[in-house]
């Protein structure tokens, strides 16, 4: 079973929801079927969204992919911490009218670092199940 993973994807299904209400509501605001319209607003709420579509996915399975290989619940945890973290302050980042860059940049690195950190720990959890 898929605890660890279970708690920061359901987690950041919230999230994503957020977001994706955030552009509806923008998109019926501006009365934009598709597009931004050429309404910043909704352009950043939109690229938040895509954002968030482009990375959550490979996290999740990089984070699964630690339990399934049995590393040690706490760095699991952790792990998953850091990746659900960076993807909140991006988003949040985001849902600001005016954009914290500050913000922003650091959910990117907290999202690259635990990104990083999962696929080194796979990477070793598999070379050693070789020896």
């Amino acid at each position: 079973m898929l605890i660890i993973t279970g708690l920061f994807a359901s987690i950041l299904a919230f999230i994503y929801i957020k977001l994706a209400r955030n552009v509806i509501k923008l998109r019926r605001q501006h009365n934009v079927v598709i597009g931004s319209g050429k309404f910043k607003d909704l352009e950043q709420a939109i690229r938040a969204h895509g954002n968030f579509n482009e990375y959550v996915p490979l996290g999740l399975i990089l984070l699964a992919c630690l339990e399934i290989n049995k590393i040690h619940f706490l760095i699991v945890f952790i792990l998953g911490a850091l990746f659900v973290s960076g993807r909140y302050l991006h988003a949040k980042s985001f849902l600001k009218k005016d954009m914290d860059i500050e913000m922003r940049v650091k959910g990117m690195k907290a999202t690259f670092w635990s990104m990083m950190l999962m696929a080194g720990m796979n990477l070793l959890a598999l070379l050693v199940s070789f020896i």
